[in-house]
């Protein structure tokens, strides 16, 4: 699809899957904040992780589509490698929400939060972070307070983003073979509210 089949005005219920289908057409190649995969490798790896773990279709979305907000966002990606936060998460959850239930947005609004949750409550977890993402990790606020914990650990969502954050991570393997984005497409579409 051309990128002038589409202004913010122009999506819907009906087109919102061919706008997702055209971002990771037209930008998946990007590259990811210092990681050695692009963005479309990275979120399709995360899709392909909940797929194995036999996860709910509405996570498995979540996986795929965590990332959506560095597409969606006004604050460009290379603040946050400049040491600012672009609030991604923020972005991309706020995009969906109009056309994707709270069981897919939620997580994707709170995968960040779900890293230094992570980082907060589980001495293993920090260890296992990527290079980049411990560098954004510092960006994004650091581990979680005490109190911070206990406030995120009230959300109906806990479980469902950590599995999200978990298959985020297992997502940046460069030699890893992964469906494309059309392999999804029909079980985003089935999550469309109309």
């Amino acid at each position: 699809m051309s990128t002038d089949v589409f202004d913010k005005n122009s999506i819907d219920a009906s087109n919102i899957v061919d706008y997702i289908a055209d971002v990771f057409s037209r930008r998946g190649a990007e590259s990811y904040l210092g990681e050695k995969v692009s963005m479309a490798q990275h979120m399709l790896q995360s899709a392909q992780e909940a797929e194995l773990s036999q996860a709910d279709p509405d996570l498995i979305v979540a996986a795929l589509l965590h990332d959506i907000g560095h597409y969606t966002n006004e604050i460009p990606d290379t603040v946050l490698m400049k040491g600012t936060d672009n609030y991604h998460e923020e972005a991309g959850a706020n995009f969906l929400a109009d056309y994707f239930p709270p069981s897919v947005t939620e997580p994707v609004r709170r995968h960040v939060a779900t890293k230094r949750y992570l980082c907060a409550t589980d001495p293993e977890y920090f260890s296992r972070l990527s290079e980049a993402s411990v560098y954004t990790l510092k960006v994004q606020g650091g581990p979680m307070s005490p109190d911070e914990v206990a406030e995120f650990e009230k959300s109906p969502h806990l479980d469902s983003c950590i599995k999200v954050r978990v298959w985020d991570d297992a997502g940046k393997d460069p030699d890893k073979t992964y469906p494309e984005f059309s392999y999804y497409r029909d079980l985003v579409q089935s999550l469309v509210r109309s």
